[in-house]
């Protein structure tokens, strides 16, 4: 079966980054890079792990085994909350390389905000530098709102390049999104598909999905892309990796975007960034 092509989009810092990406947490060890270098050979490039998944180097092990070129992958990792600070960023950072066995990430995030801390002003700073260095090809933020997000611009000049952020059905965060949006920085949703809350079996899902002739899951991550969101679902299963790649050869109607932003539980997101702590 040929591989699946997934589209690119340009960050603000020029570089291209695909669409759609393949999560790893909580995989680990052989399995995850097993799971991985199946997904690589659907057309998988995007590749997000973080320091606290302890799986970097499954993802690494990976990235060598497939025999593909470095250049090839789009790398995200993230730094963790006990690395915040501008003493500790390098070390964080450097323990992430070191596991991944890489020269330089594509995509470095700090991993919450922890605002409680606040450290995570600085951390970006230092992120920026090590950016400057080359280390880091583009330097993003997870789970920042619009407050953090004008924290680390006013400080550094940089705009976050992307976004991690929990969009889903039940979390659509219409407002969080477009804020972050305007700041010119992209917005990459994790947990997209809402893994056993039953989403996916909702009927206003399941009728766009019978409609199309696509899976319920296929029509969430549509859903996405359709908002200009890029995401990076979780699956070690071939066939649903195969079929949660394969989005790009239909659209959703406006009407159907509308009826799926609309299942919004109106609830703030169990993971509060505000209030958030994760070291």
């Amino acid at each position: 079966m040929a591989p699946i092509s997934i589209p690119t989009r340009t960050l603000n810092d020029g570089y291209a980054m695909p669409w759609l990406g393949l999560g790893t947490w909580p995989l680990r060890g052989r399995q995850l890079t097993d799971s991985i270098l199946g997904a690589i050979e659907m057309g998988y490039r995007l590749l997000d792990t973080a320091y606290n998944y302890e799986n970097e180097d499954a993802v690494g092990a990976a990235i060598r085994e497939s025999g593909l070129p470095r250049e090839d992958f789009f790398v995200t990792s993230k730094l963790a909350g006990r690395h915040q600070g501008k003493p500790y960023v390098r070390d964080g950072f450097s323990a992430s390389l070191e596991r991944l066995g890489l020269d330089y990430v594509d995509l470095y995030l700090i991993h919450w905000p922890l605002p409680r801390v606040g450290r995570y002003v600085e951390s970006y700073a230092e992120m920026v530098a090590l950016q400057q260095e080359g280390l880091i090809r583009s330097v993003g933020v997870s789970n920042f709102l619009d407050e953090h997000i004008k924290a680390v611009v006013a400080a550094t000049g940089v705009v976050p390049a992307v976004d991690q952020l929990q969009v889903s059905p039940s979390h659509a965060q219409v407002d969080v999104v477009r804020e972050v949006s305007d700041h010119g920085t992209v917005v990459q949703a994790w947990s997209p598909l809402e893994r056993n809350s039953g989403i996916l079996e909702n009927p206003a899902v399941t009728a766009i999905a019978e409609r199309i002739g696509v899976t319920p899951a296929q029509v969430v991550l549509r859903w996405l892309i359709d908002r200009d969101i890029t995401t990076v679902p979780h699956s070690s299963h071939p066939e649903r990796q195969r079929l949660n790649a394969d989005i790009f050869g239909f659209a959703l109607e406006p009407a159907d975007v509308a009826a799926i932003t609309a299942l919004d539980v109106g609830a703030p997101v169990r993971q509060d960034p505000r209030t958030w702590e994760e070291f």
